[in-house]
């Protein structure tokens, strides 16, 4: 019998390895110290394991973990990196996990390095059992950016895999649709000049209070253009998430960037409102041919997500007993249902305590996670 650390043991080495991924180079780390924890174990476990480079994507990797062939199977499927985090509004060191009530705190815990020890747990009683159809075990890079890890993988890297459970934290209910994700920058460009005569120059800053204004009024209009009661957030978001821009209070700043994002909803159309964004932002200073604005995207939208009902979805409400649920954020989902893969998001964890200081995952989740997957790998492989 092939043997790993304990779940916690696991989920404490992979906290402890950061692996934060922005569009922004200064905060962005690589993935391969994380993949070459889980190929340890993987192997470990009898595994056949492949790591992959992403092509343009420097220190970012995938990993594939496999066990026993055939047609169909699973894919068990996350992603290796964290957001950034700001260790100054922690209580607690991000890079540790800390039990406290019940709970594991740590950056990742949540979303999503805890699904990763999980599965590693869940499938040690079936490495000694012949497998009729494969067990894959996917692991992504940059999911909290642009999307790398998922972008560059072939239907060919998968085989002929069948179902899909996505492990982001759902606090165990099954997804079957989420909204898309469009992250975008605009550019405003001015002047420079001393700051002692401001007519000299064309204050980027100043400017940037009209592209906010109008990009709030842009939120507003999708707001109360569409709604989809299925979401708890019914509307399309737009949130303002950085500003970046001057280089001393003496100069008049000459650019400043603002980077956003959007986020449609099913039947919504992500290229529609980047054409209109792009003529709302490129027109706003026609007085003053020394202001512009430019919008760009950050990386190729990611389309919604919609399931119809498949035999996985109900296999899911049956196990968990829960109807299948809507949510706003944006997942890998959509990649593999191209592929032809029949997908549900469904993980340990809150969405909630995701994305912000003090992150968690309450302990009530692990043993339930634990008990899903191997009724999973029983039902699709054996």
């Amino acid at each position: 019998m092939h043997s790993t650390p304990t779940v916690k043991d696991m989920v404490t080495k992979l906290v402890c390895t950061p692996s934060m991924s922005s569009t922004l180079p200064e905060y962005d780390q690589s993935n391969l110290d994380v993949v070459n924890l889980l190929s340890n174990w993987f192997n470990d476990l009898g595994f056949d394991v492949g790591i992959s480079a992403i092509a343009n994507a420097p220190g970012k990797y995938n990993l594939l973990a496999t066990l026993g062939t055939g047609d169909g199977g699973l894919i068990l499927s996350g992603h290796t990196d964290t957001v950034p985090m700001d260790e100054g509004l922690w209580n607690s060191d991000p890079f540790t996990v800390d039990e406290i009530n019940d709970r594991w705190y740590g950056l990742g815990t949540s979303d999503m390095k805890s699904f990763f020890a999980l599965v590693l747990e869940a499938v040690k009683p079936y490495t000694e059992r012949p497998l009729r159809q494969p067990l894959i075990i996917l692991a992504t890079a940059d999911e909290e950016s642009s999307m790398s890890g998922i972008r560059a993988l072939q239907a060919s890297d998968i085989g002929p895999a069948k179902y899909a459970m996505i492990g982001e934290p759902t606090s165990l209910r099954p997804i079957n649709q989420h909204k898309g994700i469009m992250m975008l920058r605009a550019d405003i460009t001015g002047l420079s000049g001393h700051s002692s005569n401001p007519d000299q120059g064309a204050n980027a800053v100043d400017a940037s209070a009209t592209v906010i204004e109008e990009l709030i009024g842009y939120r507003r209009h999708l707001e109360s253009t569409f709604s989809d009661d299925r979401f708890r957030v019914y509307h399309p978001t737009l949130n303002l998430g950085c500003v970046h821009g001057g280089k001393n209070p003496n100069r008049i700043c000459d650019n400043v960037s603002i980077s956003l994002d959007v986020r449609v909803l099913p039947g919504m159309d992500n290229n529609q409102v980047l054409k209109e964004l792009t003529a709302r932002l490129t027109g706003l200073f026609p007085g003053d041919p020394r202001l512009a604005c430019s919008l760009q995207l950050l990386h190729d939208p990611v389309a919604p997500f919609t399931n119809q009902r498949t035999d996985l979805l109900g296999a899911l409400e049956e196990l968990t007993g829960e109807a299948p649920c809507s949510e706003a954020f944006a997942t890998e989902a959509p990649f593999l249902a191209a592929m032809g893969v029949e997908t549900v998001v469904m993980g340990p964890g809150s969405i909630d305590q995701a994305h912000q200081p003090n992150e968690y995952i309450g302990l009530n989740q692990l043993e339930p996670t634990v008990a899903i997957i191997r009724a999973l790998i029983a039902k699709y492989c054996l």
